[in-house]
C-alpha cells in the first residue's frame, strides 16, 4: 500500500529546533489508508523482563531468540504504541497509554498527553475513544491529572462488555507478572470504571466506530480484548493491541505473561496473522517496536514481521 503524508501532522521528520532534550528519536507517524488518516504516536517504553515474552518456552529457545535479535538477555524496553484515526468527522483515540503510577516507577511511558500536543492534536476534538482492552497501560492515559476536564463532555469510549465484566472480579491465576504489577491493574481499571462509566459505550462482538472504523472483540489476551480494523478503498489496517508482540511472529505460541487466556490468546494470535498475510494489510500492535508499522508474510506455518520503509 502507498503511503502518503496525513493532515494530522506536516511530516514524519523531527524539528530540532522544537525537541525536548530528551526527545532523540521520532514520537510520531503518519500513515495514509485510503481517505482515512492513520497517526501512531509513541507513549514511549515499558523495561519489563524478558521471560515475559515467553513464560512457557524452553528458557535456553528463548535466550538464543533474544541473542539472535540482538536484544539483552534479562529485561528491555516494551515500545507502548497508541493511534489516533480520523474519519467521517470523528477523531478516534485507539488506547490511551499508561499514564503515572508512581509505585511501578515507569518514568519513560505516560508520554501520550503532550506528544499528541507536539502533533497538534487537542484532546478537546476526540470524540471517540476505542479501548483494545482495560490493562493500565491502554487506559492510565485518560486517568492522569487535567485530562479528564479537557476531554468533550459528550465523549464516546467504546470497549467489549465482556471487558468491563471480567474487571469486576479479575482472574490472575494464569498470568506471569511482575510483582506489583496485578495489584496496579485492578486498580486502575476500578478507578477507570467508576471515573468514566457514563462514557461507556459497551458492544458485545463488534462495534462500527466511524466510517471504515470497526472495533471487534478477539478475546484471548483478556476476555474482552479486541481489535480495530481501518479500512478505505483497497487500504486496510489493524491494530492489534496486545494480540501480537514481536516474538509472536517466529513463535505465537509461546505466552506473554500478561495473557490471561494463553491459550485462546495463541489461537487469536494465528488466526490474525494468518488474516493478515492473506490480505497484505498493515499491521500496528501495541508493543511491536515502534512505529509498528508493517505487514505479514507466512510460509507453512511461520509467520514473518516485514516492517514497511518509511516514508518522509
Amino acid at each position: 500500500m502507498g503511503q502518503q503524508k496525513s493532515g494530522m501532522t506536516q511530516n514524519n521528520t523531527s524539528q530540532p529546533g522544537r525537541l525536548r532534550p530528551e526527545e532523540l528519536v521520532p514520537s510520531r507517524y503518519a500513515v495514509r489508508v485510503g481517505e482515512i488518516d492513520v497517526l501512531v504516536v509513541s507513549d514511549g517504553v515499558l523495561p519489563l523482563p524478558t521471560a515475559m515474552l515467553g513464560h512457557n518456552a524452553d528458557p535456553t529457545a528463548r535466550a538464543a531468540w533474544l541473542k539472535d535479535m540482538f536484544l539483552p538477555p534479562d529485561a528491555f524496553d516494551w515500545a507502548l504504541n497508541v493511534v489516533v484515526v480520523r474519519s467521517g468527522g470523528q477523531t478516534i483515540l485507539i488506547d490511551a497509554g499508561l499514564g503515572f503510577d508512581p509505585n511501578l516507577n515507569l518514568p519513560r511511558a505516560g508520554q501520550l498527553a503532550k506528544r499528541l500536543e507536539a502533533a497538534g492534536i487537542d484532546l478537546g476534538f476526540v470524540t471517540d475513544v476505542v479501548l483494545t482492552h482495560m490493562h493500565m497501560d491502554h487506559v492510565g492515559g485518560l486517568l492522569v491529572d487535567g485530562v479528564k476536564e479537557r476531554l468533550r463532555p459528550d465523549l464516546r469510549i467504546h470497549v467489549a462488555a465482556a471487558e468491563v465484566k471480567f474487571w469486576e472480579a479479575p482472574d490472575f491465576s494464569r498470568v506471569s507478572m511482575p510483582p506489583g504489577f496485578p495489584d496496579a491493574l485492578r486498580a486502575a481499571a476500578k478507578r477507570f470504571t467508576e471515573e468514566y462509566r457514563s462514557h461507556l459505550r459497551l458492544f458485545d462482538e463488534e462495534q462500527a466506530v466511524a466510517p471504515g472504523v470497526v472495533a471487534t472483540r478477539t478475546g484471548g489476551h483478556t476476555p474482552g480484548h479486541s481489535v480495530v480494523r481501518v479500512a478505505s478503498g483497497n487500504d486496510r489496517l489493524m491494530f492489534a493491541g496486545d494480540a501480537v508482540f514481536a516474538v509472536g511472529f517466529e513463535h505465537p505460541d509461546w505466552y506473554n505473561g500478561f495473557e490471561h487466556d494463553p491459550e485462546e490468546a495463541a489461537r487469536v494470535r494465528v488466526r490474525l496473522l494468518r488474516e493478515l498475510a492473506e490480505t497484505g494489510g498493515l499491521l500496528v500492535a501495541t508493543h511491536l517496536p515502534f512505529p509498528s508499522v508493517g505487514h505479514v508474510a507466512v510460509e507453512g506455518d511461520d509467520f514473518r514481521w516485514v516492517p514497511v520503509f518509511w516514508d518522509y
